[in-house]
């Protein structure tokens, strides 16, 4: 595992205790050189979002990542659910289409 992907995977572990957590170096995606950490993908699942609104989950993992997204990582997707959610909606996930400026 990268050095990114992994200190993105510890704090969102560290923060969230979640249920289900996949990160995803989608790089590969973009017109960016092999090998880099800059375009990633998140699916936490944890009960720390209960009762929290989509815009306030993705600013709590914006909050947490706060330092990888000032400094080498471009862009974050995320998808940030309940048990209950992930349950009712895992098959439902779409892949990333690749970038239309190269990848």
């Amino acid at each position: 595992m990268a050095v990114i992907e992994n200190q993105i995977e510890t704090k969102l572990t560290s923060a969230f205790q979640p249920a289900f957590l996949d990160v995803e170096n989608e790089s590969h995606k973009h017109n960016v050189p092999p090998g880099s950490e800059s375009h990633f993908r998140v699916t936490v699942v944890s009960e720390e979002f209960e009762g929290m609104s989509l815009v306030r989950r993705h600013q709590r993992i914006n909050e947490v990542l706060r330092d990888e997204l000032k400094g080498p990582v471009h862009a974050l997707s995320i998808r940030a659910k309940t048990p209950e959610q992930w349950e009712e909606n895992a098959n439902l996930i779409q892949p990333t289409p690749d970038c239309r400026g190269g990848g």
